[in-house]
């Protein structure tokens, strides 16, 4: 954890990267400036980038902040998931 309370990752999966940041907060996920369910619309995507959260049990905790770039929706997930 940095200074101002937050962690950062880079994500890689097939063509996408993603830039992550992660701070203590609620549990709103955005993307690119926009709401995580506007971004990823189907189920099965947003299922598979919280894994990692419910996995640790933290799930509502960490506010998540991602940029991702390049590649298709199910490589951005990915992306997303890995940061």
């Amino acid at each position: 954890m940095t200074e101002s309370n937050r962690f950062y990752a880079t994500g890689r999966r097939k063509e996408s990267v993603a830039r992550v940041w992660i701070t203590p907060g609620n549990g709103t996920i955005t993307v690119n400036g926009r709401s995580f369910d506007d971004f990823f619309p189907t189920e099965s995507r947003r299922t598979f980038i919280r894994m990692p959260l419910e996995a640790l049990e933290v799930t509502g905790e960490y506010d998540v902040r991602a940029t991702v770039r390049g590649g298709g929706v199910t490589g951005q997930a990915g992306a997303v998931r890995h940061g």
